[in-house]
């Protein structure tokens, strides 16, 4: 099952819950917001009171990205905001394992992202433990930016790990993924694709986001069935035990 993360980075603020509703309509299923502190990367973005305000706006899980320094702190004000999911940047965690099961002891979907310079090999100890593994296809910070092709091949490798270590972790992907290169992204193995300039950007979300869902089903399709299909009953999180009440 392919999901659209809208990311709300790109959207008009002052009609935010119009764009969340317009991309909701275009098939969007997840409403990401990129949380950034201005000092693990150069730009400051949301914080616990936005996510907030978005909580009674919309029934879509909340896919709270940190991209922070001591992300420990901040988990419980997110979780009490109304994230569904948080991910942490492996970078940013020296007790990576901690940091997690400090997400999960709060009710939440832990997930962990990796940057482009960053190698898939330094989170196989914890993806049992993860409900999403999100690769940064573009250096993080700002929105707009082009797509690194490197990650396909991060993405390919977490598919084969999934399937290998009988796990059924998502694989989320962010960065540049638009129209031209939603299909490779597919391709390589992708289920949770984060858009923001793609949907948002000209103004017409629903119409967008219903364009780049076509494009990335019809990558699926002709891909055929995955050799990496997650073996069921592993995981130990997913969205409806875990989503708050």
């Amino acid at each position: 099952m392919l999901d659209l993360c809208f990311s709300i980075l790109a959207a008009d603020f002052a009609h935010l819950a119009d764009e969340v509703a317009a991309a909701t309509r275009g098939g969007g299923t997840i409403v990401h917001v990129d949380i950034m502190d201005g000092h693990f990367v150069p730009n400051i973005t949301f914080g616990p009171p936005v996510v907030k305000a978005l909580r009674p706006i919309t029934k879509l899980p909340l896919d709270c990205h940190l991209m922070i320094e001591n992300p420990d702190e901040f988990i419980p004000a997110f979780a009490e905001a109304g994230a569904d999911m948080i991910s942490v940047q492996q970078e940013a965690c020296p007790h990576l394992h901690r940091t997690l099961q400090h997400i999960i002891e709060h009710a939440v979907m832990p997930g962990v992202v990796i940057n482009p310079a960053t190698p898939v090999d330094t989170l196989i100890e914890v993806l049992p433990m993860v409900h999403h593994v999100l690769v940064m296809s573009v250096n993080p910070g700002f929105g707009g930016q082009r797509f690194l092709p490197l990650a396909l091949e991060k993405i390919a490798y977490l598919a084969a790990l999934r399937a290998e270590m009988g796990l059924n972790f998502r694989i989320e992907v962010d960065g540049g993924v638009d129209n031209s290169t939603v299909a490779s992204v597919v391709k390589a193995g992708a289920d949770m694709l984060v858009a923001g300039s793609a949907v948002f950007q000209r103004g017409k979300a629903e119409k967008d986001a219903r364009e780049l869902l076509r494009r990335a089903r019809a990558a699926e399709s002709q891909s055929g069935p995955r050799t990496t299909k997650p073996a069921p009953g592993k995981h130990a999180h997913d969205r409806q035990n875990l989503r708050k009440k």
